[in-house]
């Protein structure tokens, strides 16, 4: 199957498949129009609500709506003020420090008993190459930045390597709730939650389950706030209903398609198109074209197994942008072979009637056949020596425009 970016879920979703693994999260209701929001609210019959806006981008809680509301998480103790907050949430645009300018439309939000947190904890599983399978690791601070942490205070951090054939023992899992700080009765609680979370990550095929906090209230309840879930893209054809979850309408669309082809495209602001094969030589790519004054269009790695197709579609891509003023082409075949490359481009620009300047820079495996092709092929393709000299003539195609 094609490699795909990562699967994107919304808060909602993480928190549905944690409540079927019997993880205790608080109880929410997802709308998405403003009466049945309200209606959540009244049936949460909790002391203090809150209501989040579902976005994948980060920083939710101090972004701006264009109708004018600010902050995409409201708190309140009176239900019947939700419906009211929800329309101005469900279907404007929220902006946040990670979104794109434009923001991102609301489709849906999420009603929520608040919960007060009495102390915060940081626990996740994650799968370690160092240790060959999954490992716990957790904190008693919580709440803020593990990496923060782990630079600052590594002694408060805990690890315990996970025997994949035997899961998470009863042991590990009580230490593990004692080294994040759970005392009494909320120590055994902890452990359950712990070990379900274990039972969570097997099931969906995750890569990683990340709790940041795992909380206690002052009702004595261990409670997961807010965790994030990535999930292994190899499992997709045994984890079908997990994968139909996957939230893509933030993605952007050239991307989505890209990665169709099993391409890794991301969009920049210049007009200097890029086709590189491996994502150092793409980065160095784009570097070189800012040393000689010119402004990369985007970033487009095509990977090791390049077939023939692939290069068409990426040509039909590249040339999609109305932005691009000239296509510079740098490959260094080794796995890849360049004549394939070089049918492909020549296929590329006879059938899309390329109309921008071609720079191109072959280097490797069966190059001399490669340089042969676009020699012969009678398209105005302007051959590069090496990186530098491609650069430059690609800057100058564009100048001389």
């Amino acid at each position: 199957s094609s490699s795909r970016r990562w699967l994107n879920l919304q808060e909602y979703q993480s928190k549905k498949l944690m409540q079927e693994s019997g993880v205790t999260v608080q109880r929410f209701y997802v709308a998405d129009n403003s009466p049945d929001a309200l209606q959540a609210a009244k049936r949460l019959n909790a002391k203090e609500i809150v209501l989040k806006a579902q976005i994948l981008a980060g920083g939710r809680g101090k972004g701006v709506f264009n109708s004018g509301l600010k902050g995409g998480v409201h708190l309140t103790k009176d239900p019947s003020v939700v419906g009211e907050l929800a329309s101005k949430m469900l279907g404007y645009s929220l902006t946040t420090k990670q979104t794109p300018k434009e923001g991102v439309k609301v489709k849906t939000v999420m009603v929520a008993e608040a919960l007060d947190i009495t102390r915060e904890t940081y626990f996740a599983i994650l799968m370690d190459r160092a240790c060959n399978g999954p490992v716990m690791v957790g904190s008693p601070q919580g709440g803020m930045d593990i990496e923060e942490v782990a630079d600052k205070s590594p002694e408060l951090i805990f690890k315990e390597v996970i025997d994949i054939f035997e899961g998470v023992r009863d042991d590990q899992a009580l230490r593990m709730a004692a080294n994040l700080g759970f005392k009494g009765p909320l120590e055994r609680q902890a452990a359950d939650q712990i070990k379900r979370l274990y039972d969570l990550f097997l099931k969906v095929d995750a890569t990683q389950v990340e709790v940041n906090p795992l909380g206690e209230t002052p009702e004595g309840q261990v409670v997961c706030f807010d965790a994030k879930i990535n999930f292994d893209d190899n499992a997709e054809f045994r984890q079908k209903a997990v994968f139909a979850m996957d939230d893509m309408s933030e993605s952007d669309p050239t991307e989505t398609e890209a990665a169709k082809w099993d391409l890794k495209y991301i969009g920049l602001d210049g007009n200097i198109a890029c086709f590189v094969n491996g994502a150092g030589l793409a980065m160095a790519t784009c570097d070189i074209i800012d040393l000689h004054g010119g402004k990369p269009a985007n970033f487009l790695d095509l990977g090791g197994g390049v077939k023939e197709k692939q290069v068409y579609e990426a040509f039909k891509l590249l040339t999609a942008d109305p932005k691009v003023e000239a296509i510079l082409v740098n490959i260094f075949g080794g796995i890849v072979n360049c004549a394939i490359i070089a049918n492909g481009i020549t296929k590329a620009c006879r059938e899309l009637e390329l109309k921008v300047p071609l720079v191109v820079r072959l280097e490797g495996t069966n190059v001399q056949e490669a340089k042969r092709i676009l020699s012969e092929s009678g398209l105005p393709i302007v051959a590069a020596n090496d990186l530098d000299d491609a650069a430059k003539k690609a800057v100058a195609a564009i100048t001389r425009k």
